[in-house]
């Protein structure tokens, strides 16, 4: 049997990329949580195998070579995960192209500017005093309402999942638009992006992925010490 990979993990949609592949793909792993309202991301345990002091990061005690690896990005997580498997990542260079560059584009796009929605949005008001900025959550509203465009007209295109077959391109873009309410999007104008929701919410692997440690992750207003270990400069 093989060992279980190390995962170093708190419920976010960032953590919940990497619970969705690993129980698609079928492979052991030991969950170690990283509580993020605590500040655990920045002990140096923690640091020496994600120096950027972001969750998710694996350790692999059977890496390359059968030599023990720890990575950290959770793309590049999801690219090792398919790769060390062979699953999830096309079959053929044209269709590894697809898969990668919409794994890229969730990384660069829909993460980036979701989570600054959720902020603004949600976050920023319950600061002391409150911090609402009509154009940054308009801004970043808008530019998420921009990707899901981009998303439904491509699905329109490809059919059930984004890069044709169900992937690692998949994995890390639901857990992300799943909060489409929570970004104060719609869709009733992105008939595609809304089958594609349905369909990847049905698979067993994506829901055993999404409820891992989901008990953890907090629903009420941060309290101060929160706040700053999140959002304070470090």
């Amino acid at each position: 049997m093989a060992a279980p990979i190390e995962l170093h993990y708190w419920p976010t949609p960032n953590g919940h990329k990497i619970t969705i592949a690993l129980e698609e793909m079928g492979l052991p792993y030991e969950v170690k949580l990283v509580d993020i309202g605590a500040g655990e991301q920045f002990r140096p345990e923690f640091l020496a195998i994600a120096p950027n002091n972001r969750m998710p990061a694996i350790v692999d005690p059977e890496g390359p070579d059968g030599a023990p690896v720890a990575i950290f990005e959770s793309g590049a997580i999801l690219q090792y995960l398919a790769r060390k498997t062979g699953t999830f990542c096309g079959r053929t260079e044209r269709e590894r192209i697809a898969v990668d560059q919409w794994l890229m584009w969730q990384m660069g796009g829909v993460g980036p500017m979701a989570g600054q929605a959720h902020h603004f949005l949600h976050y920023a008001p319950q600061m002391d005093p409150p911090q609402v900025l009509p154009y940054a959550q308009d801004r970043y509203r808008r530019e998420v309402g921009r990707l899901y465009g981009v998303l439904d007209r491509q699905l329109a295109q490809t059919g059930a999942f984004v890069a044709g077959d169900f992937s690692i391109a998949d994995m890390a873009i639901y857990p992300w638009t799943a909060g489409w309410e929570r970004q104060e999007q719609t869709l009733d104008d992105k008939p595609h992006m809304a089958r594609w929701l349905e369909a990847c919410a049905a698979r067993p692997g994506v829901q055993r992925g999404m409820v891992v440690a989901a008990d953890r992750r907090s629903t009420g207003k941060m309290n101060d010490k929160e706040r700053e270990t999140l959002f304070g400069r470090r």
